[in-house]
């Protein structure tokens, strides 16, 4: 499969059978599905979400937003138990005004599942790790 690195941008393939397995681009060496979310703007998105073959659930968010500030840490959690099976991110809708227009983004938390770099399904509202990972299968 491929997966965009959010570091350095470059794609690299990886082995399906290794994506759980700590893989690292070619170019610049860093983690490449490390369990953690990823931050990403306006200015990375489009490459990394559509350079990137595995599913990606997208979390637009706010600092100001209390239910995003709870649901940080499950979200977190979740990406930790979902390692090489599905990329989580996260989107400050206030530093991210064309990503939040694009996707129509009304409420906050609001997750988006992507695939191939397309909707596939939405939910607003703070969740917790088991019920990001149940909604998610």
């Amino acid at each position: 499969m491929l997966i965009t690195c959010p570091h350095c941008l470059t794609k690299n393939r990886v082995p399906d059978e290794r994506a759980s397995q700590d893989p690292v681009c070619g170019k610049c060496g860093q983690a490449l599905l490390s369990g953690e979310v990823l931050e990403l703007n306006d200015g990375n998105f489009d490459a990394v979400v559509g350079g990137t073959e595995l599913p990606v659930l997208v979390d637009f968010w706010a600092p100001w937003c209390g239910p995003c500030r709870q649901m940080a840490p499950q979200f977190a959690l979740a990406a930790q138990q979902l390692k090489g099976q599905v990329l989580l991110v996260k989107v400050n809708s206030d530093e991210s005004p064309n990503l939040s227009s694009r996707f129509a983004i009304r409420s906050i938390p609001t997750l988006i599942q992507l695939q191939a770099g397309r909707e596939v399904r939405r939910m607003s509202g703070a969740l917790q790790a088991a019920q990001i990972i149940g909604w998610l299968r």
